[in-house]
């Protein structure tokens, strides 16, 4: 299904897909890209709703040189019948999956025992998929504020067997999405277009700038892993994503091969830990105080622009 054809299903006007004009990439290097997918909350969606997206964000992949990306489910979203099936066909297609707890808490608001417990209940529910693969990432990125309960993650992690799944590019497609179906709810006939171009160039903005960070703490461009979310806001302009990164010069790569990368073993010695790995890589040199914010991504840092925006 085209964008035009899913617009009238959601009964919204024409779609504005003019891309505002940003910057050159950042150097001659072409910088390399994989898709990551977080969460799959289907919102109430019902099921030809649920399929539908699904099948969207598959299709969006498959068109660009079969993209493979890595999906990291919570279980309590596909604690059942139709959220297994739609992970299932992500692995049937050769993406990766990967574990983001049952419950997708708060560590640092969970004992580790608790939290512990939850990473091992939702490996049932995936463990026997094709693409199941032994990657974990923690909710909204934050592995632990004490180094008690970071190392202890940490060593629980590898005694079971598993390998982080770091982001390095982190944005806030969510709270561009959670503002995007608040407006459908209001009015169904919105042009959504808007929000296409608010998302696209802040994804660009956000690797960007994770991309240049990576060279001046790192000395070098890394393999990058973006995350984003099962959502809508993906359903309809995930194809437009990747075609972005591609215009810009970026190449897109699966994510077996981003997580090749050495970064992704890496322990970086910072509290609170997590955030984005190149983020907590550079706040460990202590060179970058002065320019890291932190949280390093969050809806509030969008707010004031989106409001501004109307959107």
């Amino acid at each position: 299904m085209d964008r035009r054809e899913f617009a009238k299903t959601l009964g919204v006007g024409a779609m504005g897909l003019a891309l505002s004009k940003s910057a050159l990439p950042l150097s001659d290097e072409k910088p390399q890209i994989a898709i990551t997918i977080d969460d799959f909350n289907l919102f109430g969606a019902p099921p030809d709703v649920a399929r539908r997206r699904n099948r969207a964000l598959l299709n969006a992949l498959g068109a660009r040189s079969t993209l493979k990306a890595a999906a990291f489910p919570v279980g309590k979203n596909i604690d059942s019948e139709l959220g297994r099936s739609l992970v299932r066909v992500w692995g049937e297609e050769g993406h990766l999956i990967g574990n983001h707890t049952y419950s997708h808490w708060f560590y640092p608001n969970r004992s580790f025992d608790e939290f512990s417990r939850d990473v091992l209940r939702l490996e049932p529910l995936i463990k026997d998929m094709p693409g199941f693969t032994k990657r974990f990432r923690f909710p909204a990125l934050k592995e632990g504020d004490t180094v008690e309960r970071r190392d202890k993650m940490r060593a629980f992690l590898k005694e079971h067997g598993y390998r982080m799944g770091y982001v390095t590019v982190d944005a806030s497609d969510w709270y561009i999405d959670q503002r995007l179906r608040a407006r459908l709810a209001q009015n169904p006939q919105a042009d959504v277009g808007a929000y296409r171009d608010y998302y696209l160039n802040h994804l660009w903005d956000r690797a960007n700038f994770y991309n240049e960070l990576s060279r001046k703490a790192l000395g070098r461009s890394v393999k990058h892993t973006l995350l984003i979310h099962h959502n809508v806001l993906n359903e309809l302009f995930l194809g437009d994503v990747l075609d972005m990164f591609r215009s810009k010069g970026w190449r897109l790569v699966n994510a077996h091969e981003a997580f090749s990368d050495s970064i992704f073993s890496a322990e970086p010695n910072n509290l609170p830990a997590g955030e984005s790995i190149i983020w907590a890589l550079a706040k460990e040199t202590g060179k970058f105080n002065g320019t890291l914010r932190y949280p390093g991504e969050d809806g509030d840092y969008e707010k004031p622009k989106m409001d501004k925006l109307g959107l």
